[in-house]
């Protein structure tokens, strides 16, 4: 980028599985804070924590890509063309105007027009989705095959987005069209297992645009995503910290759930 800007950090593996977070962001770049409200320049709908959670993957040897930017500036799982992931339910645009809880992102007359939505779309979602496919397709030149577990997290009660309370563990794979059905049933299984922890597989959450649009099992690369609860491991109100005790199993989960990813072997038989 000839902005200088860094759009995201990655630390390649030596696996056939990366894990991208797309949603772990807080930077804003200043000209964009300016025009936004002050509830908004705390960013709170971020997925909070979750690029730690997975810090551990690290030593397995699985790839880490984390964006830096926050999803108010362009949301990096969402389709570049702003089509709706979930027709005829509420859901957030390319850009946000607002957030989770129906507050403005913007103040008055500060809301990004067509021209800027195709500009921030080309400086920062393009360039994040150029590294992420290279990256998926020099892990399938190496092994054959490739995971991609889409990570994230959001608060256990969005009325905006769903009704009542969000199981802890939700497993997405655009109803079985992301992944082999076999990968499918054994993460599940995994999620399953630990009876501390509701979870749902294809539930509210089935994935975004990032496992719709990479998982192509045919093609030997499959996408799954997770979205937990952020009740599993943090305070769900600002300051958003981090509760060790919380994590703890969740943690533990999610070790079983990479070694269960990386012990398939499906994809190269």
């Amino acid at each position: 980028m000839s902005t200088g800007e860094k759009l995201f950090t990655f630390v390649p593996g030596v696996t056939p599985v990366l894990i991208d977070v797309p949603h772990a962001g807080t930077y804003i770049p200043p000209a964009l804070r300016s025009g936004m409200t002050a509830i908004a320049q705390t960013v709170p709908d971020t997925d909070w924590h979750v690029h730690l959670l997975y810090e551990f993957a690290l030593q397995l040897g699985v790839g880490l890509m984390v964006a830096t930017h926050s999803r108010y500036v362009v949301d990096l799982n969402r389709d570049p063309d702003d089509a709706s992931l979930y027709p005829g339910a509420d859901t957030t645009e390319l850009c946000p105007t607002r957030t989770f809880a129906d507050d403005d992102i913007y103040l008055p007359a500060q809301r990004p027009d067509a021209a800027q939505i195709a500009s921030r779309r080309a400086r920062y979602w393009l360039p994040y989705h150029a590294a992420l496919n290279a990256a998926l397709a020099q892990i399938k030149a190496r092994h054959g095959y490739a995971i991609l577990l889409d990570a994230h997290s959001i608060r256990a009660q969005v009325p905006r987005f769903f009704a009542g309370v969000l199981p802890d563990l939700n497993l997405g794979t655009a109803d079985g069209a992301a992944c082999d059905l076999q990968l499918q049933a054994l993460a599940m299984a995994v999620l399953q297992s630990n009876t501390g922890f509701s979870s749902v597989c294809n539930g509210r959450f089935k994935g975004g645009y990032i496992t719709r649009h990479y998982g192509r099992p045919r093609e030997r690369i499959h996408a799954l995503q997770l979205e937990m609860a952020q009740t599993c491991y943090m305070a769900e109100s600002a300051p958003y910290a981090w509760e060790p005790q919380r994590a703890r199993a969740l943690l533990l989960t999610l070790k079983d759930l990479l070694k269960c990813l990386l012990d398939w072997r499906g994809a190269a038989r």
